[in-house]
């Protein structure tokens, strides 16, 4: 047992003849990550959960620890926020343990997808009541995403957003950094194939959607849900950067298709071509450059959820 790694369970006589094991990875740098797991664990140690706790001090230590510890646990909870998440999704698809969301991050996108309360002991409730779903899940030159990979606009606010603004100002520091990157913008020329053919394009942003929400609650595409099969790509050839603030709402609802400044289309495989190679943020963080293959590896995880999908709501 390591240093950050803990056990929360007992096994005294007196402890529920049944209990559920599970694992968890905490980001103690997360938004609220400490305090709020603290609390999260109580909640789940309540309803019978017992935990194998770590908390690593870098996200490549996550895999080869849920891996190593896989027998231990029916299940893997995750304390942080979009980044976190992203971390474990290789050691998920592999192990196929289900994953428990404990959103403590800034953004909190995939959790505001599924429908889990950003409220701690709500979301462990999510977690203990066991309900599961099955989700898709985004691959972008091997590197997986849950919610959106992007090139241009978004990858630029990434390389931006230092982990100090975010834990400092939240989703202000987000608005904050995203006035500063879009000041400086500069559209970029880009290849698209999918099954419906080769587009070039001159562009500000060219994004891939798995989930709906994206950027602390822009939404890929109206109807879009995680579990629907296809990747959802926008391009955003404005010619005018004052044009973006008439389409802010249309982003928020996800309707930003319906302006000829945007091309929207959907598929399970994309290629893109940039002239010089280009930084790609996968969930908030830059993990790979173009040129880039985009992929959708359906049903790949089963994550803990409500019932109720307001994403699939939203889209009535």
């Amino acid at each position: 047992m390591t240093a950050t790694e803990t056990k929360t369970a007992t096994d005294s006589p007196a402890a529920p003849a049944k209990r559920r094991r599970m694992l968890a990875v905490i980001n103690r740098n997360s938004r609220s990550g400490g305090v709020a797991a603290g609390i999260a664990i109580a909640r789940l140690n309540a309803a019978g959960v017992d935990l194998t706790v770590t908390s690593p001090q870098s996200p490549t230590e996550v895999t080869p620890w849920i891996e190593e510890h896989a027998e231990e646990g029916e299940a893997v909870v995750i304390a942080g926020g979009d980044g976190s998440l992203n971390a474990v999704a290789p050691a998920l698809i592999k192990t196929g343990l289900p994953l428990g969301i404990l959103p403590t991050g800034t953004a909190n996108d995939l959790a505001r997808t599924l429908g889990i309360p950003t409220d701690i002991e709500q979301a462990a409730d999510v977690i203990a009541a066991g309900r599961k779903q099955e989700i898709d899940i985004g691959e972008v030159n091997g590197h997986h995403f849950f919610n959106v990979a992007s090139i241009g606009l978004s990858a630029d606010l990434a390389n931006s957003l230092t982990r100090e603004t975010k834990r400092r100002f939240g989703r202000l520091g987000y608005a904050l950094t995203a006035l500063r990157v879009l000041s400086q913008a500069r559209p970029f020329h880009a290849e698209i194939s999918s099954a419906e053919g080769t587009a070039r394009v001159k562009t500000l942003q060219i994004a891939i959607g798995n989930g709906r929400y994206y950027g602390g609650g822009m939404a890929v595409e109206e109807s879009a849900t995680i579990d629907d099969g296809h990747l959802d790509l926008y391009s955003l050839e404005v010619d005018r950067l004052w044009k973006l603030l008439l389409m802010a709402k249309a982003f928020r609802e996800g309707r930003h298709g319906l302006w000829e400044e945007v091309r929207a289309t959907k598929g399970e495989h994309f290629e893109i071509r940039t002239r010089r190679p280009r930084p790609i943020n996968t969930d908030g963080e830059l993990v790979t450059f173009t040129p880039a293959r985009f992929n959708l590896l359906p049903k790949a995880i089963t994550v803990f959820a409500p019932e109720q999908k307001p994403a699939a709501a939203a889209a009535k």
